[in-house]
């Protein structure tokens, strides 16, 4: 994509329709990612090649998304690995060699649900009061 279509997300505020746009692609493809696999052991899903691939796909769509993100959103999770996940879709794309079936399912059981998470507060967030800035989570006691 070219430079001058390519959105210019370090000044683009967190509340621009884009973002929510962006975000709610995020949910969506993590809950579908979950539901191609809902029930299926690993020993199922690395077999099932329809299922790998699939779920492959939503990986790519939640990396692609995730790099349209405002950095001031991606500055109030540092827990999420954000260049991990943008550097994740070159691979699926280009070094698909290296996407593993075993990869792919600790992406899904340990990236996605904290991922999820950190979605689901910054839409809360966008659907909140305008006045009340978004704060960071508290830490555990």
């Amino acid at each position: 994509m070219s430079d001058l279509l390519r959105p210019q997300t370090r000044f683009m505020p967190s509340d621009s329709p884009a973002t929510r746009r962006w975000l709610e692609d995020i949910r969506h493809h993590i809950d579908v990612a979950k539901q191609f696999v809902a029930a299926l052991s690993y020993e199922e899903f690395r077999v099932d090649m329809l299922r790998l691939y699939a779920v492959t796909r939503c990986l790519e769509i939640i990396s692609e998304a995730s790099r349209r993100l405002p950095d001031e959103i991606k500055a109030r999770h540092p827990s999420i690995a954000w260049k991990d996940m943008a550097g994740a879709g070159n691979i699926y794309r280009h070094e698909y060699s290296d996407v593993t079936a075993l990869r792919v399912w600790r992406t899904l059981q340990l990236a996605l649900p904290p991922l999820r998470a950190v979605i689901e507060r910054e839409l809360s967030a966008l659907d909140g009061p305008p006045d009340q800035p978004l704060k960071p989570p508290c830490p555990p006691p």
